[in-house]
This record gives C-alpha cells, sequence and structure tokens, in this order.
C-alpha cells in the first residue's frame, strides 16, 4: 500500500509509464519513502517538525483508530487509508515476522499452536485483531470521504480498480490519456509484490526502526492468499473463524 501510494501521488514528477528507471521505488524500500509514525518519526525524546517535510505529507502506522492523534481524526483534509487481511494469513505473517527477531536476538522461535493461542486472546503488538479491524472499519463507514478500507485479498484479485479508488480518494484520479497510456497498469507493476521484493534496495538494504535495524527482505514473505492453510491445524482454523463470524457479526463486514 505504501508503494501504490506514493507511486500514484507522485506520478507527475516520478512518472510510471516510462520504464520508471529513475522512480524512488527503485532506489530505496517502501518504508524509508512513507515512514511510520510510531517507530521511526515520534521516537524517545524525538519530535520532527513535519512542516518541514514536502506536500503531501504521507505517514503510516500500525495503532487503533481510537490510538489515533486528534489531529488526524478532526484535521479536514487528512484522509486515511487501511488495509485488513484475513485473519488467519495475517497471524502466519505476524508469527513468521516476529520469530525472525526471535531467532536474532538467540531465542528458540515460538510455536505456532502459542502464536495461535496468544492471537485468539486478544494479544497481539496493537491490541485484538478484531477490535483493530472494526475500529477502521466503523470509521469508514461513518465518513468514507475520510477513511478509505481496502481488504487485501480483493486488492490481490484486481489490483489496478483498487489503484484507481486511491487515486480518487486521495483527489488526484487518473485522467483519460493516463488511463489510455496503461499508467494504471504501470502502478500496478512497479509495485508488485514479486517485483519489490527482487528490488536491490530490498535484498540489500535496511530500515533503521525504533526497535532495531531491519533488513528490508524482513518485510517481504510471500504475499499471497490462503497460504494458511499450509500452516494451521484444522481445530486452529474452525477456532479462528469462530470468533471472527461472532466478531463481526451484524457490523457488514466479511473478511
Amino acid at each position: 500500500m505504501k508503494s501504490l501510494l506514493y507511486a500514484t501521488v507522485h506520478r507527475r514528477e516520478h512518472p510510471v509509464d516510462d520504464g520508471a528507471a529513475g522512480h524512488p521505488l527503485n532506489s530505496w524500500g517502501p518504508h524509508e519513502l512513507i515512514k511510520f509514525f510510531e517507530y521511526q518519526l515520534y521516537t524517545g525524546d524525538k519530535l520532527p517538525d513535519l512542516d518541514k517535510l514536502p506536500d503531501p505529507r504521507h505517514f503510516a502506522t500500525h495503532v487503533p483508530f481510537v490510538s489515533l492523534p486528534r489531529s488526524v481524526v478532526a484535521t479536514p483534509g487528512c484522509k486515511i487509508v487501511y488495509v485488513c487481511r484475513d485473519p488467519k494469513d495475517h497471524l502466519i505473517s505476524q508469527w513468521d515476522f516476529a520469530n525472525k527477531f526471535r531467532v536474532k536476538d538467540g531465542l528458540e522461535p515460538l510455536p505456532l499452536e502459542d502464536a495461535a493461542e496468544l492471537f485468539c486472546a486478544g494479544l497481539s503488538p496493537f491490541g485484538p485483531y478484531w477490535d483493530h479491524v472494526l475500529g477502521y472499519w466503523g470509521a469508514h463507514r461513518a465518513d468514507p470521504d475520510k477513511v478509505l478500507f481496502f481488504r487485501y485479498e480483493e486488492m490481490q484479485r484486481d489490483p489496478a480498480a483498487h489503484v484507481r479508488r486511491l487515486a480518487e480518494f486521495v483527489g488526484l484520479p487518473f485522467s483519460s490519456g493516463e488511463e489510455e497510456g496503461g499508467v494504471v497498469d504501470a502502478v500496478v507493476a512497479l509495485c508488485s509484490f514479486e517485483r519489490m521484493r527482487g528490488m536491490a534496495a530490498t535484498k540489500g538494504g535496511r530500515t533503521e526502526l525504533s526497535f532495531g535495524v531491519v533488513p528490508n527482505s524482513s518485510f517481504f514473505r510471500q504475499g499471497v492468499v490462503g497460504d494458511w492453510v499450509n500452516h494451521l491445524s484444522p481445530e486452529m482454523t474452525r477456532r479462528i473463524d469462530a470468533i471472527t463470524a461472532d466478531k463481526f457479526k451484524g457490523s457488514g463486514l466479511v473478511v
């Protein structure tokens, strides 16, 4: 999403339809172009001067909607794009990422059974998965012009349609000339998972976060839909599905 947003918003100064040879996404990882609030900007005693950043200012965060600063929620023109994923794939991705750091620190990898228990109990870095998703889902339904809600699985099925929605949402819709010139498809190609994973900046680059320096390759696992089936037992699957059905009942949300 960071790559798609950056490429879409900056397509005038950084064209994507000419091979994008000099595009920043060829030299920098997405977390270096759009930084995290809690991991890169506001860490320790750091108090960045956000006014010095070029417009439009883009930031990323994992915090729940209820924990967002009032300046983000209440400021007119400040927009939020949220991506949710099937909870089972979310769990596998989170478990894999956490274990990379456990091994790096000399700890034993956390067994998946233990990770699933913690997940079902709502013990995740940013609170229960279901509350997190419902917070942004509710905000989207209350004000769709403020909060755009994407499902990862739907993005995978039709990325071009979601890029168009994203461009409309941020007030930079693609022109008929851009459509005819294949700019939308060029954005999708530039930001594809396989391409991003194969870049030199991803393979060899590093991103400095508040909890340590992270190899950019750690942010890219498989990016596929439904990989949970290769890891979760039928019992784990039934339990997560049952909790999801109960939590999302009556919300109008299906993941």
